[in-house]
């Protein structure tokens, strides 16, 4: 028993820091993607010229993209990262919490997790649903010549069912522990 015990020891600390890591990884890409957003707004006319071209101009044709299209993905991708970074950061929180009880099976554990796992099937819809909001108001503002991959799908919806269905387990274990 303990050696099982050790084996989900050891994945929580894997969990807690793969979390980290993806905390960070959403953290840096949301920030860039917020940098990114500001340099196309200020760098738009005349501000960022090179040679008589403009950096809108090299963009819009490396990219073959309008304008419009690519304010549309660099939103989309900060919308992407801020849901990512909600789910890393309250995964993080449990396996803290699991690594600090030396259990899965406790009561406040079991809860926590159920959260998590509500969680895991309400941020990819509720974020999904924002990107598709996000993308329509700059169609309706912006020339945006194709639709963006948004990226966000709500494939979170199986996970979350899993932890909730796993977080009965652990509470059962908690109940037999008493």
């Amino acid at each position: 028993m303990e050696k099982t015990l050790g084996t989900i020891q050891t994945f929580s600390k894997i969990g807690k820091i793969l979390s980290k890591i993806a905390y960070i990884c959403c953290l840096v890409g949301g920030i860039c993607c917020i940098v990114g957003l500001c340099s196309l707004a200020i760098g738009s006319g005349d501000v960022l010229k090179v040679g008589g071209v403009t950096i809108h101009g090299l963009i819009e044709k490396s990219a073959d993209m309008k304008m419009g299209t690519i304010y549309a993905a660099v939103v989309n991708g900060a919308i992407g990262c801020a849901g990512g970074f909600v789910i890393a950061l309250l995964c993080g929180k449990y396996f803290q919490h699991e690594l600090e009880a030396g259990t899965p099976f406790t009561m406040e554990g079991a809860k926590e997790l159920r959260r998590l796992g509500i969680f895991w099937i309400c941020v990819p819809i509720i974020t999904r649903t924002v990107m598709e909001i996000a993308y329509a108001v700059l169609a309706h503002i912006m020339e945006v010549s194709s639709k963006v991959d948004l990226m966000g799908d709500v494939s979170g919806v199986g996970i979350g069912i899993t932890l909730i269905v796993v977080s009965f387990l652990c509470q059962y274990g908690a109940e037999r522990l008493e």
